[in-house]
């Protein structure tokens, strides 16, 4: 249960000095690297699972917050000059916004998931830790272990422009898991890597020159992962794996911080501060198993707080929700116009879909069950084909033969409202405004979930 922003769990501290009060930066929220940015020094961190951006100020109240079609689930935040910020999805796109919020570019990983990380005008990805697929297309000894992009996300350089080469494993398919892992940039063009699933960190000068590589002192064998037998009557794939390494980030006095675990499923984590001239590992702090809200005070005294209580405190008010754009006046299947407008007065899931979306097939049921569920009164959905191919598109509806109403967006919605992928839904207020952006498709679980949140707006005054 979310608790007030007052229920800190902890503020003690590595060594013996009490934390000055105010004065913090945040590091990591939950197990996603944070950014310090701008004059005021905010520090911006991800919420991935509401979809946004969010800035705390120096006593770690949230102050501003971004969200966009364009945010499904952010993962990690970078400073790209004094006023942009560079944000890595889960799906490996690399997003750049500015600080009121608006999209400045995209581009597509270079990998099959990339993280990114930036400071001085250098822009490095490597491939990311956050999303690993078991098996990948196998990858030569030569590709670069680090990338240098430019602002746009262009490759620098000769050969695809990188820094060191690929550790191969003794199955290829494995390359993506092997190789993958948290990275920082410093100013000076210093890049630190440190794999998932090897205990080690290392720093590269600003030429890729080799530097010094650090252990955290983990007990036990270091392996490369290996497939285990499946279960008995089962075809699923298991891995032995290790995973040792999960964010990196360098703090205002400019160490570095490791966030990773303990154990080898990530279960219980810890921090651990390096001196970025050494590579000594000078404090360690456990963090327990639930990921927390890491900041570090003026003095440089590592601060825990509870993430949940911060993300709590950065709900917006039924007042300051966005209003949805842009507003649509889409066909129905009659031929009939209909209007955003059409809908004010009620609570409405906005839902774009298309005929060869595969999860939508798995949602339109639901959503189905949801729409016969709710007053008319006082919910609707709009649901807004994508479909170029006519003809795909009504021979969908013949066989789910939805409620509710269809309206024809004929291959240009994804081009006006920029969103990710399919399905993809927008739950708004009685008076328009954007409650909650859903990406993809979550099952019955986030169903649930949405008909308690319907409910709630439904019962707001």
């Amino acid at each position: 249960m979310r608790r007030a922003l007052g229920a800190v769990l902890a503020a003690a501290m590595l060594g013996c000095r009490a934390p000055a009060p105010g004065g913090f930066t945040l590091l990591f929220l939950g197990r996603s690297p944070a950014a310090r940015l701008g004059l005021a020094s905010l520090s911006w961190a991800p919420d991935p699972d509401q979809s946004r951006i969010i800035a705390f100020d120096g006593r770690l109240h949230a102050v501003r917050q971004i969200s966009s079609p364009r945010l499904a689930t952010p993962m990690a935040v970078a400073p790209l000059g004094p006023t942009q910020l560079l944000i890595t999805e889960r799906t490996g796109e690399g997003v750049v916004l500015d600080t009121a919020g608006r999209v400045v570019r995209e581009w597509d990983s270079p990998d099959v998931a990339s993280l990114y990380a930036a400071a001085g005008g250098r822009v490095v990805a490597v491939r990311s830790p956050y999303y690993v697929p078991e098996l990948a297309a196998s990858e030569p000894d030569t590709a670069p272990l680090i990338r240098l992009l430019d602002t746009l996300g262009r490759p620098i350089g000769g050969g695809g422009g990188g820094i060191a080469t690929i550790r191969r494993p003794a199955l290829p398919p494995l390359s993506h898991l092997v190789n993958a892992g948290a990275v920082a940039v410093a100013p000076d063009g210093s890049v630190y890597f440190a794999p998932l699933v090897r205990d080690e960190i290392r720093k590269f000068g600003p030429g890729g020159e080799p530097g010094w590589t650090a252990k955290r002192g983990l007990p036990g064998p270091e392996s490369d992962p290996v497939f285990l037998p499946p279960p008995k009557g089962s075809t699923e794939l298991r891995l032995r794996k290790r995973l040792v390494n999960v964010a990196l980030v360098l703090g205002p006095d400019g160490r570095l911080y490791a966030l990773g675990s303990e154990d080898s499923s990530a279960t219980q984590l810890r921090v651990d501060v390096v001196d970025t001239a050494t590579g000594a590992i000078v404090a360690t702090r456990q963090l327990g198993a639930r990921p927390g809200a890491v900041a570090v005070d003026r003095s440089g005294a590592l601060v825990l707080f509870d993430a949940d209580s911060l993300l709590a405190a950065a709900t917006p008010a039924a007042g300051a929700r966005e209003p949805f754009a842009p507003t649509f006046a889409l066909p129905d299947l009659r031929g009939d116009t209909v209007t955003l407008a059409t809908f004010r007065g009620k609570v409405t899931l906005v839902n774009f879909w298309a005929s060869w979306c595969d999860p939508c097939r798995e949602e339109f049921p639901l959503m189905a069950a949801l729409y016969r569920e709710l007053d008319r009164k006082d919910f609707a959905i709009a649901a807004i084909s994508d479909d170029v191919d006519a003809g795909k598109m009504l021979a969908f509806v013949r066989q789910f033969r939805p409620p509710f109403p269809i309206l024809v967006g004929g291959g240009r919605m994804k081009q006006t409202y920029h969103y990710r992928g399919l399905p993809y839904s927008v739950l708004l207020d009685r008076q328009g405004r954007v409650v909650e952006r859903i990406f993809g498709f979550g099952g019955t679980d986030e169903f649930r979930e949405l008909r308690e949140t319907i409910a709630n707006e439904v019962r707001a005054p």
